[in-house]
């Protein structure tokens, strides 16, 4: 069944994909920016960054739009996001190595302290954010693409041109990290 935003998404994308319609063009853009720019965020900790990949999102999906196909309510929304998901993975590989992060033994025995999983509902999503966002970019990633995006192991490795046992171990070592950043907020605010 089809919704009533549902529809007006489908106007907007024939005004632009059969008149390039640059009201339609804006619309389409305030209706999504918001939520495209909290996804790119996910991946990209700078702010201006963020700011140029979603333009160059933007001018990707506009010039794509003809290439759309509707599947059903949501789907110009998931397919905006791969898009946005897409650019950030680019601008991140021009600036980092997925698979360069260090096996150091030493970060491993300090995550392996404290193995338990901390209760998260008793800290603040503003903090959860923040730890995440404080990983290293690799981990960042991995933890975003297969926690956020549902994405195999499989997928993440042909996505960031790494082994699959790179991504399956940098996502543990993320995990790990991630529990230590919360456990230990969580001992120093007694949450």
């Amino acid at each position: 069944m089809t919704s009533v935003d549902d529809i007006s998404e489908l106007k907007l994308v024939a005004l632009i994909v059969d008149h390039g319609d640059r009201k339609a063009m804006e619309k389409l853009y305030r209706m999504h920016v918001g939520a495209l720019a909290a996804l790119c965020s996910r991946y990209v900790v700078d702010a201006d960054v963020v700011n140029d990949i979603l333009q160059e999102s933007f001018l990707k999906i506009f010039s794509s739009l003809p290439g759309f196909t509707h599947r059903g309510a949501g789907s110009l929304r998931a397919w905006m996001s791969r898009i946005v998901i897409n650019e950030s993975l680019k601008h991140l590989s021009h600036v980092s190595r997925f698979d360069s992060l260090p096996d150091d033994d030493r970060l491993v025995e300090d995550m392996a302290v404290d193995q338990s999983s901390p209760d998260v509902m008793s800290i603040p999503l503003d903090v959860i954010q923040s730890a995440i966002m404080s990983l290293p970019v690799g981990y960042r990633t991995i933890l975003n693409l297969y926690l956020f995006e549902n994405m195999s192991h499989k997928e993440i490795a042909r996505m960031l041109n790494i082994k699959e046992n790179s991504s399956a171990s940098q996502y543990s070592r993320a995990k790990a990290l991630l529990a230590k950043k919360l456990n230990d907020y969580k001992s120093r605010n007694y949450v």
